[in-house]
């Protein structure tokens, strides 16, 4: 696994003067603190463009709630542990790098916690990677209701279109790329102050990226991103994280033409496409039937009809944890995850071609 920690104390690197922005991506709206933070040092009051929010804080909180497991690791990998005071909605166990640094942060629910709850750990800051967490009907709590009792919020612009949410009960319209992960970190590495640790997060990531592809190319095989449910499987649609994976290794996303992220279909359906390569989800969760990978394959081989695709006949498995499917810096772990299957699995890597 590579290593995303940063120390704090790190240096700072000429990736600073690159900002790259995405659709729906927030960014730095004030040239006077945009020239600040790449001096090494944030200007408040700060306001920043967020999903179609203003969002402005005056100092850098001292105590923030990360609604999910992918907002929590940016946390810890800025060295913000000690702001943490609260973390939920996890999928797999944390990036081995940063368990000493989550070991005291409390988990507050393993999936999303009631705001009850949330308000007991007392933030002065809440951030989210899925806008479902501040939808009105079945979320945490709305970001306008934490504004009122004069809590801030964030919402990641991997989950932004504009000022729609995609999680939130919206449809991506554009391919997701890493632009808008790395404005995430330079949004939180410049709210807490710290712009140079997420320069540095940002060149680290690049690096492993560019080291993952080196020599991967599936010439266009078909593959599908099964993420969990075994009664109606949730699939990777075309416009998501997992079709980036796809598109950087040379795979064809046998969903391509779907739009939802991750839309429940019938196995019937699967067999159609015929997929050559399976990735399948290994979740440290049981919220779904066939959250694990064992219970996923052994669906796959005893079923009459799914035992009947060729990734299964040829055993072409790769399996990613949930968080490496998701957009969120573990996005480099899948694409090193598929560069060692492509040198490993030989005929079968073959045959998928």
């Amino acid at each position: 696994m590579p290593t995303v920690k940063v120390s704090s104390a790190l240096a700072a690197v000429a990736l600073a003067a690159l900002m790259l922005t995405g659709c729906g991506a927030s960014e730095v709206i004030e040239e006077p603190t945009a020239a600040a933070q790449a001096e090494g040092t944030t200007q408040y009051p700060l306001t920043i463009e967020n999903c179609g929010r203003e969002v402005t804080v005056e100092s850098a909180p001292a105590r923030v709630v990360s609604l999910d497991q992918n907002s929590t690791e940016i946390l810890l990998s800025l060295g913000l542990q000690d702001r943490v005071v609260g973390t939920a909605s996890w999928t797999d166990p944390i990036l081995e790098d940063l368990a000493d640094e989550n070991a005291d942060v409390p988990r507050l629910a393993d999936n999303a916690p009631t705001y009850e709850v949330l308000l007991g750990a007392d933030p002065d800051f809440v951030t989210a990677s899925f806008g479902r967490h501040y939808n009105q009907e079945g979320g945490v709590v709305t970001r306008d209701r934490l504004a009122e009792t004069g809590i801030g919020s964030y919402l990641s612009p991997t989950d932004c279109e504009g000022a729609m949410s995609i999680n939130g009960g919206g449809t991506r319209t554009v391919p997701l790329t890493v632009d808008p992960l790395y404005q995430e970190i330079r949004d939180m590495a410049a709210i807490f102050d710290v712009p140079e640790r997420g320069e540095q997060l940002i060149a680290q990531l690049e690096e492993h990226r560019t080291a993952a592809l080196e020599g991967v190319d599936l010439g266009g095989a078909r593959v599908m991103f099964w993420f969990a449910d075994t009664r109606t499987p949730y699939i990777a649609g075309g416009f998501g994280a997992p079709s980036y994976l796809a598109d950087q290794t040379g795979m064809v996303n046998v969903y391509a033409d779907v739009p939802d992220d991750w839309p429940a279909v019938g196995w019937e359906s699967v067999v159609e496409q015929g997929p050559q390569i399976l990735v399948l989800g290994d979740l440290q969760r049981d919220r779904f039937p066939g959250d694990k990978l064992e219970d996923k394959i052994a669906f796959l081989e005893d079923d009459p009809l799914t035992s009947t695709l060729p990734a299964v006949r040829n055993g072409c498995y790769i399996a990613l944890h949930g968080a490496e499917m998701n957009p969120s810096i573990r996005f480099v772990d899948g694409l090193e995850k598929i560069q060692a299957w492509a040198r490993e699995s030989g005929d079968c890597a073959s045959g998928a071609r």
